[in-house]
């Protein structure tokens, strides 16, 4: 994985993820399902120069879909909840909501 944007897709702004930047510090990303916790742990330094302190990755499995009669699946995915070191600031990508 050679740029940032390829690790990281997105930033998760649900409730939950919210409630875990709140109090845990952390921040919550769907990231590439092939990116190791050391290359999810120096993109995030580099995208918004903060210190990280620990990565814990989980695959989230894809949900049943079904249009009538027919069913599939949504293709499964990697999260990853990125704790900052003591004394960093969040960074404020979702101030607006």
């Amino acid at each position: 994985m050679s740029t940032l944007y390829k690790v990281i897709r997105r930033p998760l702004i649900t409730e939950k993820a919210l409630t875990t930047r709140e109090t845990e510090s952390s921040l919550v990303f769907e990231v590439a399902s092939t990116a190791t916790k050391t290359e999810v742990k120096q993109a995030v330094e580099q995208l918004f120069n903060v210190k990280v302190a620990s990565v814990r990755t989980a695959i989230v499995l894809g949900k049943e879909r079904r249009r009538g009669r027919f069913a599939g699946f949504l293709p499964d995915w990697k999260k990853a909840y990125v704790k900052l070191k003591a004394g960093e600031k969040v960074p404020d990508f979702a101030a607006e909501i």
